[in-house]
């Protein structure tokens, strides 16, 4: 199945990017369409790995025999953080014959941590996630929850084995073989417990204790999964001067809806319930982050939690808007919204919800998810 991202990599002539997005997120089938006709290596492909790892020069004597009409076009290195050295070759080719290049990866972090040369502001930045709803046509929410958003494996009937093999063989063997972490039974334990602690607040000592290891090694691995772009780390929203709210603790969420299902052995039969909700939420945080990074903004995404156990779960650009995602909206589920809203004057305050009837309540919209989703992604929310 093919689908219209929404992802735009429009590039003036010369102008070179980076490409940044977990495995099997679609980047190499959304550059074959974007590109056509640009010359392309895969570094997954243990020919070329090979080649420009003995020699990075042999990049630039490859593409000496290439037409000038291919050169004009940027000149696709998929997975580059498998040959970091490559990079000092790329700079030179696009200062010596003004080439340009667009490289794509799985995870900057190998190549921060070489020191290897990220191109120097030379190169754009565009990342790619799983689809989101406004790319899957006659979008069904639990699919979506259960099977997750990855283009491959969204459709399957046999989606559970792909999704252990994923989460099998990349997140717990490939992030572990590149060398960003060496203690594979920490890991493995760091990775087991990411189903009780997934979309919560985390408590780094009381994870240590779990997996018996110190609290700065997991905070490296909470690191490590956002570096290597399968996680995002959401921070709380504080302002001086406000009520009593948590300031330091972040909440970690997976980067695919069918990978956290995977990891937390989750399965969903209808739109009620805790699981539901906690899944639901999930969803509409990843809709958020697809939709800024799509729409070239910066706003931050943080959540609102004061001691007394009041929470609000996303809010963007500093306060300006308030979001909760509920699957079923009680009278009592606006209690924290109304409190956000009288204390910080969000110019907006919307609880998204799977229930159809949109209504507004002392000022507070409820959306139907469609209907919001709709407006996010026409960018009419930020």
């Amino acid at each position: 199945m093919s689908y219209n991202r929404a992802a735009l990599i429009d590039l003036p002539p010369g102008q070179s990017a980076f490409l940044w997005g977990a495995r099997q997120t679609g980047k190499s089938t959304l550059l074959r369409e974007r590109f056509p006709d640009s010359a392309a290596y895969d570094l997954l492909d243990s020919d070329p790995l090979l080649r420009f790892t003995a020699m990075p020069s042999r990049l630039g004597a490859e593409l000496q025999s290439l037409s000038p009409e291919t050169l004009a076009k940027p000149v696709i290195l998929d997975e580059i953080q498998k040959v970091p050295a490559l990079l000092d070759e790329v700079h030179r080719l696009i200062e010596t014959r003004g080439l340009a290049f667009v490289l794509c990866g799985s995870s900057a972090r190998k190549l921060r941590r070489a020191e290897t040369n990220l191109l120097g502001g030379r190169a754009w930045r565009f990342e790619l996630f799983p689809l989101t709803w406004a790319e899957v046509p006659d979008f069904d929410l639990l699919q979506a929850l259960n099977r997750g958003l990855l283009p491959g494996i969204y459709p399957q009937r046999q989606y559970r084995r792909s999704l252990a093999a994923y989460v099998r063989d990349y997140l717990t063997q490939e992030v572990f073989n590149e060398a960003l972490t060496r203690n594979a039974a920490a890991f493995s334990r760091f990775f087991d417990a990411l189903a009780f602690c997934h979309g919560e607040l985390l408590n780094y000592a009381a994870i240590a204790r779990d997996c018996a290891i110190d609290a700065k090694t997991v905070r490296t691995y909470f690191e490590i999964l956002t570096d290597t772009l399968v996680g995002h780390l959401i921070h709380p929203f504080h302002r001086a001067g406000g009520r009593q709210s948590i300031s330091a603790a972040p909440k970690f969420y997976l980067f695919d809806l069918g990978v956290a299902a995977q990891v937390c052995r989750r399965t969903l039969t209808h739109t009620a319930g805790s699981e539901f909700g906690r899944a639901f939420e999930h969803f509409i945080l990843l809709e958020l982050v697809a939709a800024r990074s799509y729409q070239e903004k910066d706003h931050r995404i943080e959540f609102w939690r004061t001691k007394s156990g009041l929470e609000v779960d996303f809010v963007l650009d500093r306060g300006a808007v308030a979001i909760e995602a509920k699957g079923r909206v009680r009278p009592e589920d606006l209690r924290p919204m109304r409190a956000f809203r009288d204390e910080f004057s969000p110019r907006r305050a919307i609880v998204v919800t799977a229930e159809r009837d949109r209504r507004t309540i002392d000022g507070i919209e409820i959306m139907p998810y469609p209907e919001f989703l709709e407006s996010l992604h026409g960018g009419n929310v930020i």
